[in-house]
């Protein structure tokens, strides 16, 4: 296994593997527009981080699911991730950075028609500035690689296997398979590029989906790759079949504990400096607050 954090630089591949490609950095469509409401609980990047970092966090969100305000740095990186998976679906030549920020306008405007009150998240700035902002990540992303010179396999890929007596879920932004079959797997942020503190949380991700892109079509990645949008840095790694097979096992203990707390209700808070972004502080002992009772096991649950 190798992981590097590059510089982007203009990219003139034809999608060979070898060369470039909440939270979890910027969320894609919230769980209803994906139809994930009353699906059976599955481990995810994002709840397998939740979990990790506060069990009761956990619980809140894959649990109970109250809801949460989107940010504007959030709603931004749905309409980027939006316009990037659109892009893909035209044809090679026209996937130029002005046509890239027109699905940048598009996106917003689908997002603002299916909740109007979106415009209240984005504050004072309003829409131009918001648009303008986006369009900044996409030209960014233009100077990483050239999408007019490759195909995607796949944008948005919504893998959920079970593995191990694991279900694992998630939904890849995009897979690259070059002529000679490697497999690139990309991931957008449109955050910047993590320090050490954070780079563990990159890792398990990327580690994650290596690990469902293996069950699901037997090979291993050749390449896995975190593109920063705020900075132009990339996060590439490397995997190998080993070192899959051993995270393979940490995720089953992670889901292990996580069957036992939903079973039990036993969610215990756990203090930390992610907890100054959290919204459930009055739901949460640790500041005063009082947890609800247990709504206990969703629906289909085998404990």
């Amino acid at each position: 296994m190798s992981t590097t954090i590059d510089s982007g630089s203009p990219a003139t591949d034809s999608g060979s593997a070898a060369t470039p490609g909440q939270p979890d950095g910027a969320p894609g469509p919230d769980v209803a527009a994906r139809g994930l409401v009353g699906r059976p609980l599955a481990l995810s990047p994002s709840r397998a981080a939740d979990f990790k970092q506060c069990p009761l966090l956990y619980r809140y969100r894959a649990i109970d699911r109250f809801p949460e305000t989107p940010t504007p740095a959030q709603t931004r990186g749905t309409v980027v991730h939006a316009a990037l998976e659109h892009l893909f679906d035209m044809p090679a030549e026209l996937r130029t950075q002005e046509s890239a920020d027109l699905l940048v306008e598009g996106a917003w405007a689908a997002l603002c028609e299916a909740d109007p009150m979106l415009t209240a998240v984005i504050g004072d700035a309003g829409t131009d500035r918001f648009v303008a902002d986006a369009q900044k990540l996409i030209a960014t992303y233009y100077t990483m690689e050239n999408p007019t010179a490759f195909d995607a396999d796949a944008c948005e890929e919504h893998v959920e296997i079970d593995v191990d007596d694991v279900l694992m879920r998630g939904f890849i932004d995009r897979i690259d398979v070059a002529p000679t079959g490697e497999i690139r797997v990309v991931d957008y942020k449109t955050g910047r590029s993590p320090g050490e503190a954070y780079e563990a949380k990159a890792l398990f991700q990327m580690k994650f989906y290596a690990l469902a892109i293996l069950r699901i079509r037997g090979v291993v990645p050749a390449r896995l790759q975190l593109m920063y949008l705020a900075d132009g840095q990339q996060l590439t790694y490397t995997p190998d079949r080993d070192e899959l097979e051993r995270f393979g096992r940490t995720l089953k203990a992670m889901w292990t504990a996580i069957r036992a707390a939903v079973a039990t209700g036993d969610f215990r808070p756990r203090r930390s400096r992610m907890c100054g972004m959290c919204e459930h502080k009055a739901r949460c002992p640790e500041f005063g607050g009082e947890i609800p009772p247990y709504p206990g096991p969703p629906a289909g649950f085998a404990g």
